[in-house]
């Protein structure tokens, strides 16, 4: 009886954000040319946070479905209708697709990532590097939830290293990666100084401009990511 049965799909709300813009642009509501409204407006509307509307909409602009310009706004591109449904779909399956596959994925970016942070990282790279630690480590020692300050301090190493379309694929995949490990409950508050010092040691290594060293630092800090990857069963 139970293989007749099928497993019931949850939409997050950043794919039921993607899914109604192109709902927008698909019916002609939001033309080529013409601005999305702002970022707290459709978080109103919405009923959700401005960074889930935010993570959407970097999606959206990483495959070309609108245009993100600083002081102006968010405008759709000219793309073709057909293109777009074929490439929000693509957008939406990447949500469901194999877990350790996404993980790979992620290992293979944050290693380069952290490579070439090393190499070319400034001086204001490792300032705000070293913020983005410091704000972790301050939420994580105060008990709290310290996702958002994680995530900061992995995009702050793809900046560091001078590649915006590396950043972008990260953006992409790994916030949906870290929400399945809370969800899990794979990180608990046991490993909380154990990550910190990772951190710690991958700074370091970017600061001695050690490439070798900081992909290496990356990859153990991972480690534990890749393992539960190799026995995740949703």
């Amino acid at each position: 009886m139970l293989e007749n049965l099928n497993k019931i799909e949850v939409q997050n709300p950043v794919d039921l954000i993607i899914s109604q813009i192109r709902q927008l642009i698909s019916s002609g509501a939001i033309k080529p040319g013409e601005k999305l409204p702002p970022e707290r407006k459709l978080a109103e509307r919405l009923g959700v946070s401005r960074g889930q509307v935010r993570e959407a909409i970097t999606k959206l602009q990483f495959y070309g479905i609108v245009k993100v310009q600083p002081q102006s706004g968010t405008t759709v591109t000219g793309i073709g209708i057909v293109a777009l449904e074929g490439l929000i779909t693509d957008i939406l399956k990447l949500e469901n697709t194999d877990f350790r596959s996404l993980v790979d994925t992620r290992i293979l970016l944050e290693k380069e990532a952290a490579r070439l942070a090393a190499i070319h990282r400034t001086q204001d790279d490792i300032v705000q590097l070293s913020n983005a630690l410091h704000e972790y480590e301050k939420q994580l020692l105060s008990n709290n939830s310290a996702v958002e300050e994680d995530l900061m301090f992995h995009i702050k190493i793809a900046e560091a290293g001078k590649n915006a379309v590396l950043k972008s694929l990260m953006i992409i995949i790994t916030p949906d990666i870290v929400k399945s490990f809370i969800s899990l409950k794979v990180c608990d508050e046991s490993k909380n100084k154990a990550t910190i010092e990772d951190h710690r040691q991958i700074l370091d290594m970017i600061i001695k401009q050690d490439a070798n060293g900081a992909e290496n630092a990356m990859a153990e800090h991972l480690d534990d990511v890749k393992q539960f990857s190799r026995g995740y069963n949703p």
